[in-house]
Formats: structure tokens, C-alpha cells, sequence
């Protein structure tokens, strides 16, 4: 017969006790190892995660002046490492009439000024192993997309500029992949690589994030980012793919409470008027609380408290 007798706090605290002692045997936390991701801005550990957040594509500076301005007064306020995100071409658009952006030149130039005036740390996406040098004149993290992440050039052109660099691991590749493109990355001698979860393809125009891959990759020494919003995303099915935007927060929630290292979300003052990904960019008013909810799930996963 089950016993559903109430426990006093004593015994609850004792309970508590020997699995915390249990979990440190069997591993069932993995806690990854502390890492520099920029001078003087550790990760990994029981660090909090690091956050990027921008706009998905520079659509003016306006526009990222005014994404900025939110970001740093949220890093002032929650302490945790901040990087902008906007990228100056999106060169994977589903319709050819799409908008790109205004490409690397003016898009660096733009971003060089929000470095200037807010001191925010920079990432942006590259497509081409020829960028990888120009991009890394500005910014402080290149990142590689999904749909590439299997390109060598790529990879090692990234690898080479000595950056930090953020793979976005592929919707077609399981979480025991992800060391291909760790070595890959690392024949060059750096080790600045994390590997960035975005959700699996699951039948057509879907895709699903499988939580266990969160610690599979982190039992094989891989630093791990999530990306919440482009998980929430239902690639294809016409000229635009669709989103779930609502989505983004609970599996931010469960990835959290898995442990992550950092987190990916794009965000827009108003979303529906977004000229790329209008369906699963986050409303920027919506950042700070999410992320001051999200750190408490990340303190007490990590033991910091």
C-alpha cells in the first residue's frame, strides 16, 4: 500500500540530501566546465547563461538603436552577459522576393555602432568562408546557420579568425553529431565553439525540441546554447515559414531546467511587422521578465543560490 503520509521538513531536507549525494554519483546533472566566451566574461560551470538577443536581420538602425537601448539596461539590471544579434544578409530566405538585408558592409558598419554607443558585445551570422575575416573585424561571436552547419570551408574559416563561434546545429542532425563539428572546429587548434540546439525537422513544416539532447551533448564536453526561437518555428509550407512565438518561452523554461550555457532569442519591438521570421521573433517588451524568470530555473539547476 502506497504511504501518503505527509513528511515533516526535516525529513524532507534529509530526502533532499541524499539526492543531491545520488545525483552527484550517477551524474544525472552534468554540469559543463567554465569557459572565457569573451575576455573577461565567463560561462559554463555554474555561471548564468549568457544571453543573445537582436532583431533577426538589420532592417535599420533605428530599429536596432532602439533593441539596444532595452538590451543593455536588461544586462545593467540581471548582471548576466549580453550579445546583440542581427545579421546583415539572410542568404537562406524561403521566397527569392524575400528581404535580406542591407548586406556586410552597411550591416557591419551599423552594428560597429551599436558596439560604439552601448559597448554591447556583437554576433552575426556568415555564409560564406570569405566573410569570416571581414565579419570578425567587427564582431565578437561569428555564427554558422543550421543549413550550414555542415560546411567545412565554412567551419574553418570561422575556426581560423580566432572568434568565438556559435553553430547552429542542423534540423537533420542528431545531438551525437554535434562532436563532428567539435572536431571539425578544433583540427584548426581553437576551441571556441558552441553548439547551438534549434529543434529537429519532424514530418513536414515542423519541427520539435528533444530535451535529451540538451544533456547528451553536454555529457561529451560540448558547450550548449539554445535557440527558442527559431525552435518554434514551422519551416516551409509556401512563400514565408510560419512560427509559434508563444511557444519560445515554456521550452526556454525546459531547456533551462535542463542546463544550458546560453540562450538564443530574437526579439522585435513589434513582431507581426518584422520583415523576417514576423512569426517567432519574441516582442522585446517580453524579454526582461522571461529572462529574470528564466535565471531563477538556471541558479537553482546550478546550484547557485
Amino acid at each position: 500500500m502506497v504511504n501518503l503520509e505527509i513528511k515533516d521538513k526535516r525529513s524532507i531536507r534529509k530526502d533532499l540530501a541524499t539526492r543531491s549525494t545520488c545525483q552527484k554519483h550517477s551524474k544525472v546533472f552534468i554540469q559543463s566546465k567554465q569557459f572565457e566566451i569573451i575576455k573577461e566574461h565567463l560561462a559554463g560551470a555554474n555561471h548564468p547563461f549568457f544571453l543573445i538577443a537582436g532583431p533577426c536581420v538589420i532592417e535599420s538602425k533605428d530599429l536596432l538603436f532602439e533593441v539596444a537601448e532595452e538590451l543593455l539596461e536588461l544586462k545593467q539590471a540581471l548582471g548576466i552577459t549580453v550579445f546583440f544579434k542581427s545579421s546583415f544578409d539572410k542568404a537562406n530566405r524561403s521566397s527569392v522576393s524575400s528581404f535580406r538585408g542591407p548586406g556586410i558592409d552597411e550591416g557591419l558598419k551599423h552594428l560597429q555602432s551599436i558596439k560604439s554607443e552601448f559597448g554591447l558585445p556583437l554576433l552575426t551570422d556568415i555564409h560564406l568562408p570569405e566573410e569570416a575575416s571581414i565579419a570578425a573585424e567587427v564582431v565578437d561571436i561569428l555564427q554558422i546557420p543550421a543549413f550550414l552547419s555542415r560546411q567545412t570551408d565554412l567551419i574553418l574559416a570561422a575556426a581560423e579568425t580566432s572568434k568565438w563561434v556559435n553553430i547552429k546545429k542542423g534540423q537533420f542532425m542528431a545531438p551525437e553529431d554535434a562532436t563532428i563539428l567539435v572536431k571539425k572546429f578544433e583540427s584548426t587548434g581553437s576551441n571556441k565553439v558552441s553548439i547551438c540546439e534549434r529543434g529537429y525537422t519532424f514530418g513536414y513544416n515542423n519541427l520539435v525540441v528533444d530535451m535529451r539532447a540538451f544533456e547528451i551533448m553536454r555529457q561529451k564536453e560540448i558547450r550548449v546554447v539554445f535557440d527558442a526561437t527559431h525552435s518554434t518555428q514551422l519551416p516551409g509550407g509556401g512563400e514565408q515559414s510560419g512560427g509559434q512565438r508563444e511557444m519560445a518561452y515554456p521550452l526556454a523554461r525546459a531547456a533551462c531546467a535542463v542546463g544550458i550555457d546560453g540562450l538564443f532569442t530574437e526579439v522585435h519591438p513589434n513582431p507581426p511587422k518584422a520583415k523576417s521570421d514576423s512569426t517567432n521573433q519574441m516582442f522585446l517588451k517580453d524579454l526582461k521578465p522571461m529572462i529574470s524568470n528564466l535565471l531563477k530555473i538556471d541558479a537553482l539547476v546550478k546550484g547557485r543560490f
